[in-house]
Order: C-alpha cells, then structure tokens, then sequence
C-alpha cells in the first residue's frame, strides 16, 4: 500500500472511530437521566445517604430477578408510590402462570428470560420471513414511542438512529399505533417514513420491511419485531402473516405476564430492602 493509501486508511479508521465514540456518548446519554430520576426516588423514598447507595438497591433487585436496571428504573419512575402503610408495593397484584409459547423452547424451562424471548421473537420472525435483518422494540414507559432492545444484521448507525422512535414518521410506528401488520414494499417510496429515516434504512442496506405487533390479550401492543429486506417486497403470504400473528400475539402475552410478574417482583425486592434499611447505606459488593 501506498503512502497515500495508508494515510487515507488511517483517516477513515479516526473517523469511524469518532462515530462509533459519538454514538456510545448518545447511548449513554438516552440512558443517565432516567436511572438519575430513578436514584433521586429511591433516596426520598427510603432516606438514602447518597446516589450510590440508590443505584445499589437498584442494581440488587436487578441482579436477582434479571431484570436489565434500564427496565426497572423505566417502571420505577412511571409506577404509582408504594403505601407507606403496607409491606409490599403492589399488595392487590394477582399472580398468573408463566404463558406457554409454540414458537419457541427458550421458555419451556420456566427461566422467565425478557431477554431470551426477545432474541427468540426476533430469530423466529426472521425465518419466517427469510431475512437476516430484523430489531425488536418494546415500548418506552418514560418518554413514549418505542425503543430497540434486539437487534441482528443492521448497522451500528441504523441502530443509533433508531435506538428510539415516536409515534409516527416509520413503519413500525405505525404497526403500534394500528396495532396491526405493516408491510412497507419498497422503502425507497413509502409515504410512511419521514426523509431522514428513509436515508438511515436505505443507509443501512434495507430496501423493503413487514412490522408485527407483539399484543397482549387484551389487544394492547407491548412490543414491535421488524423485518428488513435487502430488496423491494411483493408482499407476504397468508400463511407467513398467520405464522407472525402467531409470535406476535404469544410473545406479547408473555411480555405482559413478565411485566406484571417478574418486573414487579424486582420491585418489590427493592421495596422491602429499601424499607429495612431506610437510612442506610449500601454499598457495591
């Protein structure tokens, strides 16, 4: 290599590092004013001394029933405040079976894995309609719209320009607003997508995507999974749409036991570690 060619290629590897730098500091960004209104709660609430030991107790209940800190801090901030007169923060809750799933055995050993099912969704929805694009969202508690927590084939800039969406100006915005299947056949003239999401999915190599509701049983959209396709669609079978209702409304009666169970019993961990420590302060082990 050239003199040149070695320079230029030493240019284009600063420069992608950059982006790469630019990205993580937005990742991060998306994320540290939720988990901070998350410890300020939890030091009002309980008499913390300090953030850490907010974090803490956070990071316990996590830990234990695997629930990702970005998940417990979005449903602690939006969930009613625990009576101070009970024990337990959700002391009416009914408890339900863990839902089955035919479209996967991720779950047939009771693991109760959010991430498991959504890496599943994703895998299955994917086979069915013969791509090796796809991203699964589920819904963001504290400020609206959706947010990526799965994703596989897409770029790391697609990923950043989608790591959260409103509710409209793509396609599976839409798929949540209707609660329905949307098939966008080429991407490249779709009304449904604004300007800069169009370049960014074009950018990224998808010229076509099919969006499935992941629906609880009483129809309210918990999740999204999409598909992208390197080339413009025809459009897609009964039988593929049948077999995607299927994942859709199965994942999404799963999600919504998840929510109310395990979620919920992470939160009550930390209400009773908070409650029996008060005034406390925990440190990382």
């Amino acid at each position: 290599m050239s003199t040149t060619g070695r320079a230029a290629a030493a240019d284009d590897g600063e420069l992608e590092r950059l982006r790469a730098e630019v990205r993580d500091l937005r990742a991060r960004a998306r994320v540290r004013p939720l988990i901070s209104q998350a410890q300020g709660i939890l030091r009002e609430r309980y008499a913390l001394p300090d953030a850490d030991s907010a974090f803490v107790l956070m990071q316990m209940a996590s830990q234990r029933y695997n629930v990702k800190l970005r998940t417990l801090a979005d449903v602690l901030v939006t969930a009613p405040r625990p009576d101070g007169q009970d024990t337990l923060w959700f002391p009416e809750r009914v408890r339900g079976p863990e839902p089955g799933l035919t479209f996967t055995q991720a779950h047939r050993s009771g693991s109760g894995s959010r991430g498991a099912l959504l890496k599943a969704v994703l895998r299955s929805t994917l086979a069915v309609t013969g791509t090796d694009m796809g991203n699964v969202q589920l819904p963001d508690r504290a400020r609206g719209g959706l947010r990526i927590e799965q994703h596989t084939g897409l770029t790391a800039d697609f990923v950043d320009f989608f790591a959260h969406v409103g509710e409209d100006g793509t396609s599976c915005a839409q798929a949540a607003r209707d609660v329905s299947q949307v098939t966008v056949r080429e991407v490249e003239s779709d009304p449904v997508f604004t300007e800069p999401a169009r370049r960014a999915i074009l950018a990224a190599g998808s010229r076509a995507c099919h969006s499935v509701p992941l629906t609880s049983e009483s129809g309210r959209c918990v999740g999204m999974v999409s598909a992208h396709m390197d080339r413009p669609l025809d459009g897609l079978t009964a039988t593929q749409r049948k077999a995607l209702d299927t994942i859709g409304g199965q994942a999404g009666r799963w999600l919504a036991w998840h929510d109310r169970t395990v979620v919920l019993d992470a939160l009550e961990h930390l209400h009773a570690l908070g409650s029996a420590g008060r005034g406390s302060r925990f440190r990382r082990s």
